[in-house]
């Protein structure tokens, strides 16, 4: 008896300890606390490469992207005067608003980022091609300016062109969406136009294969007269806004 009696008082603690551990698992969720308190580190979500110039990494976007924008940005049916008819796109360039004409003198509104300075543009293109999650092939042009880009980046959220692309002509110009909603309303890309997700999807959805572009030079924005009376006068209507989950907030270097 003598030589049981100090394994028992050995097991005892130990089975109580076991037991414990596993109640502890039964309890509740397994959160950051009780991992905290029983040693586990919970794995952190694998950050996608980030870039200089702005493709950089950052935390998911989930929130409406329109709703994250100055209520100038944001899209709206306005007033249009201009003499484009319906199903073109006007693209403000000196104000960072794109343009969708409706006819009958009103035209769906978005705000846009735009070219940075030395990479803006004008002209006259056309929609020749549309992609959805559309893969990215940075052109030749801008790997000599910044060589550390990667050469390809699959479609999908961590893609710097987002969620829908509209290519102009045979130009590397495009309308595209963008992983970070933050660079709308700047100036900050090679010359492409950028949307948020939410507005590019909508866009897409109402173009068509050769519709007309209009880009209108930094210089002379639309209604430059007075400065842009669009920003004083009211909305019209203001369009329902959706919703598009992200996974990764990236700036685009297009």
């Amino acid at each position: 008896m003598t030589k049981v009696s100090p394994v028992r008082r050995t097991v005892l603690p130990r089975a109580a300890a076991a037991f414990a551990f596993a109640a502890a698992l039964l309890v509740g969720p397994f959160g950051s606390a009780n991992a905290q308190t029983l040693g586990y580190a919970p794995m952190q979500p694998q950050a996608y490469p980030s870039y200089s110039q702005g493709y950089v990494s950052g935390p998911a976007q989930t929130a409406d992207e329109d709703a994250q924008l100055p209520d100038r940005l944001r899209k709206q049916v306005v007033s249009f005067d201009r003499g484009e008819p319906a199903g073109t796109i006007v693209i403000d360039t000196g104000n960072t608003y794109l343009y969708y004409v409706l006819g009958n003198g009103r035209a769906i509104r978005y705000g846009v980022g735009v070219g940075r300075e030395g990479f803006t543009w004008s002209g006259v293109q056309s929609v020749s091609r549309k992609a959805e999650w559309p893969d990215w092939h940075p052109p030749a042009e801008m790997i000599a300016r910044q060589p550390y880009l990667p050469r390809f980046v699959a479609g999908g959220p961590g893609n710097p062109l987002g969620a829908r692309a509209m290519y102009l002509g045979s130009s590397e110009y495009r309308i595209h969406g963008t992983n970070d909603p933050t660079t709308i309303g700047k100036f900050v890309s090679s010359g492409c136009i950028r949307m948020t997700n939410e507005d590019v999807t909508d866009l897409f959805s109402r173009v068509n294969i050769g519709a007309r572009v209009v880009v209108l030079p930094k210089s002379v924005p639309l209604m430059a007269k007075g400065g842009d009376p669009m920003r004083k006068r009211p909305a019209a209507t203001t369009l329902p806004s959706g919703r598009q989950a992200l996974n990764i907030s990236t700036s685009a270097v297009n």
